[in-house]
């Protein structure tokens, strides 16, 4: 949480606005989220704050920046929705793990998907981690993410998918580590 604050206060430059959010009750939190004009500091700082005390009015703007193309801002999403507990998470991050367009954004809803251990988890991780076995895939990393994912999962759906993942040089260790899952 600190390293999210610190990065935030960054951002702020010294901007006054910084510490009244930082002070700020659950509904000027909220009001927030809304205003209009507020940088996107702001908005991170309330959606993170409200996230991570269980108030839901953050889950619209926490997805937002789950998607974001700054992976910072994507892991303090990220965090602030697995506490946040709010039943439309798994299936928010499954959308965008599995969105095709958006596979460079996926590594923190991979992430989270296996953090949450929902239903939804365990298909969206298949898909995406099968769209990503192709020779000099880029998203490696995301690849990664799911194949230890299925292993901290351990479903045996994902049984062939992990099998295949092994014939890739960076993903081989990860595969084989997650398949001994599968069987104990």
């Amino acid at each position: 949480m600190n390293d999210v604050l610190e990065r935030l206060r960054a951002e702020a430059g010294g901007s006054p606005e910084y510490e009244l959010l930082l002070a700020a009750g659950p509904d000027a939190l909220a009001a927030s989220l809304t205003s209009a004009g507020l940088p996107l500091w702001a908005r991170e700082l309330a959606a993170y704050r409200l996230g991570l005390a269980g108030d839901r009015r953050a889950f619209e703007s926490l997805v937002l920046l789950l998607n974001h193309r700054d992976p910072p801002r994507c892991a303090a999403a990220a965090e602030a929705l697995a506490v946040l507990d709010d039943p439309r998470t798994a299936r928010a991050a499954a959308a965008l793990a599995t969105n095709g367009l958006r596979t460079a954004y996926a590594l923190q809803p991979v992430r989270l998907l296996t953090a949450l251990r929902a239903p939804e988890s365990v298909p969206a991780l298949i898909t995406t981690l099968s769209r990503l076995l192709s020779p000099n895939d880029p998203y490696w990393r995301v690849a990664l993410a799911c194949v230890e994912g299925l292993g901290a999962l351990a479903d045996p759906r994902a049984r062939e998918l992990l099998t295949r993942a092994q014939s890739h040089p960076r993903l081989a260790v990860a595969a084989t580590t997650a398949l001994r899952s599968l069987d104990g």
